[in-house]
């Protein structure tokens, strides 16, 4: 049985040395390519992969590990647990001014992401979570220690009758985001990049968060592991389980919708 507290412990760690590092590189002039899809890969992205596969043989031994830089080399064996990681989710975030890039790390068990770390460095915050032990953020500076951070428990906020806060994608918001917004009681539309959209539900601050262009497993996983110790729930336009450990499929999420309470929606 994997202890999920000391793994978000140690997922905290490594998260926290790789968003370091990436502050490091971010700092000064640095290297950017594309990858074969067009998207930008940098010297930063490279940098917090290689801290996390040092380090997570020992953090987790015997788990297999994916991570968006090797997941065309590496895939779980069917059914087993194994640890999703973005090294850096939003890379043009990262490029840019705002600073709302992450290190994502999660642990899959049964095809449900059980425990994960959200990490966002040039913002200083932190969060975690885990099934059954609940979530909670705390403030880390890039080097910090986050065994010295105080830490503080979150919990996602019932819906509110009417003005709810919707949260999407800052590089990728489409038609049929705004259509399925429209039939909500939105009062406020927050655009924000990376998995923070679902540490923002899981704070309390927002309410909903759709998903229907492209996503991959390691973009969403962590964020939902702290989201759903929160209280809130991810789930399909149709309402089943968001599912992972999709290996045939190359790891791609269909669309998905990230409510931050648990309860029947009509939308």
């Amino acid at each position: 049985m994997t202890d999920h507290g000391t793994l978000l412990a140690r997922f905290a760690a490594i998260a926290a040395e790789a968003g370091a590092r990436i502050v490091e590189v971010r700092a000064r002039p640095h290297d950017v390519t594309a990858k074969a899809d067009g998207s930008p890969l940098t010297e930063a992205d490279l940098a917090a992969e290689a801290v996390i596969a040092a380090a997570l043989p020992a953090a987790a031994p015997g788990i297999a590990v994916v991570s968006e830089e090797d997941a065309a080399r590496v895939a779980p064996p069917k059914g087993a647990s194994f640890i999703l990681v973005d090294p850096l989710d939003g890379t043009r975030e990262f490029l840019g001014p705002s600073g709302e890039f992450t290190v994502n790390i999660a642990l899959i068990e049964a095809g449900q992401p059980v425990c994960g770390v959200v990490y966002a460095p040039a913002l200083g915050r932190i969060w975690r979570g885990a099934a059954g032990l609940g979530a909670e953020m705390a403030a880390l500076a890039p080097g910090a220690d986050p065994r010295r951070a105080e830490w503080r428990p979150i919990r996602a906020r019932p819906r509110p009758a009417a003005d709810w806060t919707a949260v999407a994608s800052r590089s990728h918001l489409d038609a049929e985001t705004e259509a399925f917004l429209a039939r909500l009681p939105v009062g406020e539309h927050r655009a924000i990049g990376s998995s923070l959209k679902f540490c923002l539900l899981a704070e309390g601050v927002a309410d909903v968060y759709p998903r229907f262009g492209p996503t991959m497993e390691w973009d969403t996983a962590a964020g939902q592991a702290v989201l759903e110790a929160a209280g809130g729930r991810v789930e399909t336009p149709e309402g089943a389980a968001f599912r992972y450990g999709k290996a045939a499929e190359g790891f791609r999420n269909g669309p998905f919708i990230a409510w931050g309470a648990a309860g029947p929606v009509s939308a």
